[in-house]
């Protein structure tokens, strides 16, 4: 997880090719490898140059780790794996997000097949909720660029709130986005507080708070 989020916006192979320290270069061996451990045991820094080790991948690591243990927690078996997977999808998404404003077809348009063919409810249900999740944002986002002149949203948002309408279905979309709203709202108040100047034209990942707002509601349903 910490890899994709951090390899791929460099344009760098997630699948290919031996993992390699960023600072010296120097391939990483198996047991410098091991998801949280390594990090640990190396005390954040690389075993050869002493580069302290970016700190984002422990900490997808750890997300990763505490949504399959949630996801499983809640529905033992193949249900509880099929919602790990969307909570792995949604945890990669919030990273690139938070990180580089990117939602990726390559993530969002699986995760929206997936929620047709592996989430809760009745097709019905999820179908209605992959068009309302997709319809909702785009107008909102052409009202918002004819209102102001500027685009407001993207439409990778629009996508990833379909998908997420896929999963979860129509009736739990407003949930979703109330929380995702409330959430940016205490983002920016965070931000204010720090120092950091708000205004209207300031970007926030909208992608990573729907992401951060579905998942509880998938175990609440689970």
């Amino acid at each position: 997880m910490g890899a994709l989020a951090l390899r791929w916006p460099a344009g760098r192979s997630i699948a290919a090719g031996r993992s390699a320290c960023d600072g010296c270069g120097a391939t990483l061996r198996a047991w410098e490898l091991v998801p949280l451990a390594s990090y640990l045991a190396l005390r954040g820094r690389c075993a050869r140059c002493a580069g302290a080790i970016d700190p984002r991948q422990p900490l997808a690591e750890l997300g990763g780790l505490c949504v399959g243990a949630a996801a499983l927690a809640v529905a033992p078996g193949w249900t509880g794996l099929a919602g790990a997977l969307f909570g792995w999808a949604l945890l990669a998404l919030a990273l690139l997000d938070a990180g580089h404003f990117w939602l990726p077809d390559k993530i969002t348009l699986p995760l929206a097949a997936g929620g047709l063919a592996l989430g809760l409810g009745d097709i019905t249900d999820r179908l209605i909720g992959l068009g309302a999740g997709w319809l909702s944002l785009t107008l909102i986002s052409l009202a918002y660029a004819r209102a102001r002149g500027r685009v407001g949203l993207g439409a990778g948002d629009a996508k990833l709130f379909a998908a997420i309408g896929a999963w979860l279905g129509w009736r739990d979309l407003p949930t979703v986005l109330l929380v995702a709203s409330l959430a940016g709202l205490a983002w920016a108040l965070a931000a204010r507080l720090r120092g950091k100047a708000i205004s209207a034209a300031t970007r926030l990942p909208l992608g990573t708070l729907l992401a951060l707002a579905a998942f509880p509601l998938w175990l609440l349903n689970a």
